[in-house]
């Protein structure tokens, strides 16, 4: 079964177990920068898994704006860039110590903060199990 599941389209298998880690990760409020590293994983490989579906090729990036712009050549999913642009600076601060040793303020995102992305998260995967796997979605 999780061979199969990998075999369709291996993007939507690794975006899930992302999501859900963000879902467990959730609960304690010292790991919000663990939830929101999560939610920008699973929503890059949500975006992936659009574009591995429609077999449009793309490259390694971790930049949500590109995979995004990518997507847009073919279909707006209307998507939150304001978010999306968010989620995916915040991947880069909430990964490295040095980077988040420079900021100002509040290094790490508020528990409001990672439950909101997490509903994002939560929000592309939906979004991206319609358009391209009505079916898939329904095995997760």
């Amino acid at each position: 079964m999780q061979n199969n599941k990998i075999k369709k389209n291996p993007w939507i298998f690794f975006a899930d177990k992302s999501l859900k880690a963000a879902e467990h990760l959730i609960t304690d409020v010292e790991l919000t920068g663990e939830v929101v590293f999560c939610c920008q994983q699973s929503v890059e490989k949500f975006l992936k898994a659009y574009l591995f579906d429609l077999k449009i090729p793309f490259e390694k990036t971790h930049d949500l704006i590109k995979l995004y712009d990518k997507i847009k050549k073919n279909k707006d999913l209307k998507i939150n860039e304001t978010l999306l642009e968010n989620l995916s600076d915040l991947y880069i601060e909430s990964r490295y110590p040095t980077d988040i040793a420079l900021l100002e303020g509040e290094v790490l995102p508020s528990v409001d903060d990672a439950k909101s992305y997490l509903e994002f998260a939560q929000n592309i995967a939906k979004l991206v199990l319609t358009e391209i796997q009505p079916e898939q979605q329904a095995d997760s």
